[in-house]
């Protein structure tokens, strides 16, 4: 394996115009993104890296944003771009490929600037803002994705588990059992071991399916044929022992049908799922949203702190194995479309149109608390 060695990096303020003159003399990549700046002669603002003549000193103006460069009567470099990504697409791949060429090697974020050449402030920044996550982030999921690999391939998991970048025997399982949702040897054997317990239900919304292990709710999903359902179970625990249990999941299945109704608003569902860093946070800003709302993928992508990150939250969304406990149906397109649901759109727009009667009921209600009681009387 690549065993690369990396120097500390000094981060770069640029916090004068003396500093970012200096930065654009040298054509400093570490100030990409720090600041720009404007030629008056020509009217164009770059990146302080920028490859073309570097102009007089009396003809600069610095900038902060491109907005403000913009707003002051300038358009952007041909050459350098400075208000797109592709060169910001280069310097993400470079660190991907650094990240991903020894995951033993647990680089610090100043490793890692030094090795793009940028300042590893800018680089949290961009990394996050291309990629969805950071890049300790970025570095966990592909430890998780490497192990995944090797334990369905057979790999003994001892070593699979040190190959993939977990670290030391003492911390190792705990490391890659949180990465995994579940330990490396029942994932290795498709939940060998594992008990789930599942049971089915009609409900207005057409069958549901609920499963739990011992520590919470693995799977709820709506379908119309039981079978495919439970066909879908035992795809992705192939080796676990699937038990029909509707005594045992009588409780959580109730739980769903109160929330059909419009009867309940909340669920007490402990739940045991698997997740990529980004996945989980876009889950908890799903369960964030309040009852009877909705919010855009954008919301969500910001909520997150990845504005860019739209089709990643689409696909976390689609990714859901926990229908209604996390209420990926309360996201929409920003003109306020239903967009795709895992589980059909007809079920996500019974779903919405439930919660809007139920929140205005409950605001009738509270607007007209006498109504009732004369009524009753």
């Amino acid at each position: 394996m690549m065993n690369t060695a990396f120097s500390q990096a000094t981060p770069a303020t640029f916090a004068n115009d003396d500093d970012r003159w200096t930065a654009v003399l040298k054509r400093d990549m570490s100030a990409d993104g720090a600041f720009f700046y404007g030629v008056r002669t020509t009217g164009v603002f770059c990146r302080p890296s920028c490859a073309s003549r570097l102009p007089r000193r009396e003809n600069v103006d610095f900038f902060t944003s491109t907005d403000e460069a913009r707003a002051a009567g300038y358009r952007e470099c041909k050459r350098c771009q400075p208000g797109g990504l592709p060169r910001e697409l280069e310097i993400v791949n470079r660190a991907c490929a650094a990240l991903d060429a020894d995951p033993q090697q647990r680089l610090t974020l100043a490793q890692l600037g030094d090795a793009v050449h940028v300042s590893p402030f800018h680089l949290q920044r961009l990394f996050k803002r291309v990629v969805g996550v950071s890049p300790r982030q970025y570095q966990a999921a592909q430890r998780g994705a490497a192990l995944r690999d090797a334990l369905q391939r057979g790999a003994d998991v001892t070593r699979a588990t040190v190959d993939a970048g977990f670290g030391s025997p003492s911390r190792m399982y705990d490391t890659a059992a949180a990465e995994l949702g579940m330990a490396p040897s029942a994932y290795r054997r498709k939940g060998a071991g594992l008990r789930v317990h599942y049971a089915s239900a009609q409900t207005s919304l057409g069958l549901v399916l609920v499963a739990t292990t011992d520590k919470g709710i693995c799977k709820i999903a709506f379908g119309d044929d039981e079978a495919l359902l439970v066909d879908d179970l035992r795809n992705e625990f192939a080796s676990a022992e699937l038990i029909d249990d509707p005594k045992r999941l009588a409780p959580f299945v109730d739980q769903v049908e109160g929330y059909l109704r419009g009867t309940r608003q909340h669920f007490d569902l402990p739940l045991d799922i698997a997740a990529t860093a980004f996945q989980q946070r876009v889950w908890e800003a799903l369960r964030r949203i309040p009852y009877g709302e909705t919010r855009s993928y954008s919301q969500i992508a910001e909520a997150v702190g990845s504005p860019r990150a739209v089709r990643a939250v689409a696909t976390a969304c689609a990714s859901n194995p926990v229908a209604l406990a996390i209420p990926c149906h309360r996201v929409v397109h920003k003109d306020g479309a239903l967009a795709g649901y895992r589980w059909g759109i007809a079920r996500k727009a019974v779903l919405l149109d439930t919660e809007a009667h139920r929140e205005s009921r409950d605001a009738s209600e509270a607007t007209h608390p006498t109504a009732d009681m004369d009524h009753a009387a």
